[in-house]
């Protein structure tokens, strides 16, 4: 009898412990959309988008008003995301260097998952670096379609003729063929993530899913061109450069009126301020982008719903960094601005009690390694410097973390950009490397002043704030995190 007991209760307990992984063991599928400005989607309020799927996802799940990217391009803010690493940790200053070369035993976030039992895959542009350099070991497959020479990304023959990065020769900023969402990249990558979906069903999987736009250039078929009217399509007030020194400028900015990120395009000026019409034009493009990538998530969740996958799937919507669209007559990111570091963060817990609603928590892009982890019941790496947002999924009106941090290199990385964003006010610091000694200093009020047209650091009254904020810029990420 005592036997019987003894076997009945280790019986149970193993039943208790698979029950409770069960539970625990939720699928996940990541999608990541390149330089996604927040401001630009129906659950951030804009009412003139286009972008019903975004909105679905919102209100499936949490939307966070207040996330930042730890730096504002494409590299290294992927590699920070997925390794939950700061930039000065893994210290990439370039698409060039892989994080691997710096960091060579780092435990990736899918590379956990697959370490769990998870079948993990990445589909289109995850990861980031040029020449595309794979990391196989977080991946229970190669990477497909990770990257594809920028000719590649049009279907025009003149626009195809160019080449990519040596030398910087590239077709037009914009493009919209009346063609099938397939015969653009983004549409392969969903069609193949579809198909991944169908195949991966019955296992615990990690599906990472990278999208191309709406990132430069804004190529996408014709038919989301037609959803907007160009003549109504809104346009910055202000398309004039930022009026300062050249010597603030270089440490401030990375586009001025004769550089950035839209000018080697061939249908964009060289040099000085785009019309309106091409101003107009350009952001007609993204706002198509946009609605091409919306529309690739609504065939995402379609599948997920279809193969009942969504009542056990968590989803994330990311992006790498957000982008001027002529705001200040800015056409790109790398800064330290608000809408450069300003992204869209949306996660979609199953059965959630809070789902659709929004809320206004700091937070950063180091953090969604921790929360999926906590989420799906893994022990993450101790060396994570994010903090799980889980707490917030369950209470998103909770006190949270005080502030969140940003960087970015000025003067081939001889100097570097520090900023702290607190709930009202941006705070930045541009520091020489060798000496440490600060070249240029900012503070923004963001509930007046979010595009930067005023800095307070020298006005007096705001004494006592700026020296507040460098105590957290000193202090770090962990002195402002809630206990």
């Amino acid at each position: 009898m005592k036997n019987l007991y003894q076997y009945t209760i280790s019986l149970f307990t193993l039943l208790a412990a698979y029950h409770s992984q069960g539970q625990q063991r939720y699928n996940v599928l990541f999608i990541v959309a390149d330089g996604l400005q927040p401001q630009v989607l129906s659950c951030y309020g804009n009412s003139f988008a286009k972008t019903p799927n975004f909105q679905e996802l919102a209100n499936r799940g949490i939307t966070f008003q207040h996330a930042y990217a730890q730096r504002s391009v494409c590299a290294p803010s992927r590699p920070s995301m997925i390794t939950g690493l700061r930039p000065d940790t893994l210290q990439i200053t370039s698409g060039a260097v892989h994080f691997r070369s710096v960091l060579p035993d780092v435990i990736t976030m899918p590379q956990l998952f697959k370490q769990n039992g998870y079948y993990t895959r990445a589909i289109g542009l995850v990861s980031h670096a040029h020449p595309a350099q794979p990391d196989n070991i977080s991946w229970s497959v190669p990477e497909t379609l990770l990257n594809i020479p920028k000719r590649d990304e049009y279907l025009l023959p003149q626009n195809r003729l160019r080449g990519f990065i040596n030398p910087m020769n590239k077709g037009a900023a914009t493009e919209g063929m009346d063609a099938p969402d397939n015969a653009y990249q983004d549409g392969q990558v969903t069609q193949l993530a579809i198909e991944t979906l169908n195949e991966i069903k019955n296992k615990p999987f990690f599906l990472a899913v990278g999208f191309k736009r709406p990132h430069l250039p804004y190529s996408c078929p014709k038919k989301y061109w037609d959803l907007y009217d160009e003549k109504q399509i809104p346009v910055p007030a202000d398309i004039n450069f930022p009026d300062c020194t050249p010597e603030q400028a270089s440490l401030r900015y990375a586009w001025s009126d004769s550089t950035g990120e839209i000018r080697p395009y061939t249908d964009m000026p060289n040099k000085g301020p785009l019309s309106m019409e091409q101003a107009r034009h350009a952001i007609h493009g993204y706002y198509a982008s946009v609605s091409y990538v919306d529309a690739q998530i609504g065939r995402l969740l379609h599948t997920l719903d279809s193969l009942k996958l969504s009542q056990n799937t968590i989803i994330v919507l990311w992006s790498d960094h957000g982008i001027h669209l002529g705001e200040r007559g800015l056409w790109g990111k790398a800064d330290l601005t608000e809408n450069a570091n300003h992204i869209p963060l949306i996660i979609v817990k199953p059965g959630s009690t809070t789902a659709g609603r929004k809320t206004k928590a700091l937070v950063e892009s180091v953090d969604v390694y921790p929360t999926l982890a906590s989420l799906c019941g893994l022990d993450a790496p101790a060396c994570l410097q994010g903090t799980s947002m889980r707490p917030l999924l369950d209470d998103p009106a909770r006190k949270w973390k005080e502030a969140v941090f940003s960087e970015y290199p000025r003067r081939r990385n001889k100097v570097m950009g520090y900023s702290v964003r607190t709930m009202q006010y941006r705070y930045n610091e541009y520091k020489e490397l060798a000496t440490g000694k600060i070249l240029d200093r900012e503070l923004y009020d963001m509930n007046t002043d979010p595009l930067g047209y005023h800095n307070l650091v020298d006005t007096p009254g705001y004494e006592t704030t700026a020296a507040t904020l460098k105590k957290f810029l000193e202090g770090g990420w962990r002195a402002v995190r809630i206990n």
